[in-house]
C-alpha cells in the first residue's frame, strides 16, 4: 500500500496497532499519549517489552550451537527454522558471517554440497578425487616408454 507524500514508515505506524492482540495490543494501549512518535520508537519499545536482553541474551547461544537440520528437513524448511531462531533473539549480535558459518556445519552432507556447486566450490570428497585423478594420469605418463627421437640418415 502506497500513500502519495507519505512516508512507508508513517504507514506501517498506522497499522501496527491492527496486527496486535493479546498482551502487545494491552501494551500498546497503557503507553502514554504521544510516547510513540516514529517507527524506530515503536520497534524500540516493543523489542525492549517483549525481547528484552536480560532474557535473550544467552538463549540465541545455546540454542545455535545445538542448531542442526534435520533428518527428514528440507534446504529451505531448516533455512526458515534458523531464520526463525535468529528473529526470535533480537539481541543476539551474530555477525552474519557467523550466522551463515553457523546455518552452514549445521546442514546435511547433500545440502553442503549443493551450495558448494551452486558457489563454483567445490566438497573435499571431490577435490580429493580430482587430485588422485590428477596423480594417476601423470603416473601413467610417466610409465609409458617414450620413443627415442629417430634421425633420418641419408
Amino acid at each position: 500500500m502506497k500513500i502519495p507524500n507519505v512516508p512507508n514508515t508513517s504507514v506501517k505506524l498506522m497499522l501496527f496497532p491492527f496486527s496486535l492482540e493479546g498482551a502487545a495490543r494491552i501494551w500498546l494501549e497503557k503507553e502514554p499519549p504521544r510516547s510513540i512518535e516514529t517507527w524506530d520508537d515503536l520497534v524500540s519499545k516493543f523489542i525492549n517489552k517483549f525481547f528484552p536482553p536480560s532474557k535473550t541474551t544467552n538463549l540465541p547461544k545455546m540454542k545455535s550451537t545445538s542448531f542442526s537440520q534435520k533428518y527428514d528437513e528440507t534446504f529451505y524448511e531448516a533455512w526458515d527454522r534458523f531464520n526463525d531462531l535468529l528473529r526470535g533473539c533480537p539481541h543476539h549480535g551474530f555477525s552474519e558471517l557467523h550466522q551463515l558459518d553457523t546455518f552452514y556445519n549445521a546442514l546435511n552432507s547433500n545440502d553442503q554440497d549443493s551450495l558448494n556447486s551452486a558457489a563454483g566450490a567445490i566438497s573435499s570428497d571431490v577435490a580429493e578425487l580430482k587430485d588422485l585423478f590428477g596423480h594417476v594420469i601423470l603416473d601413467r605418463k610417466n610409465q609409458t616408454p617414450s620413443s627415442a627421437p629417430v634421425k633420418a640418415v641419408d
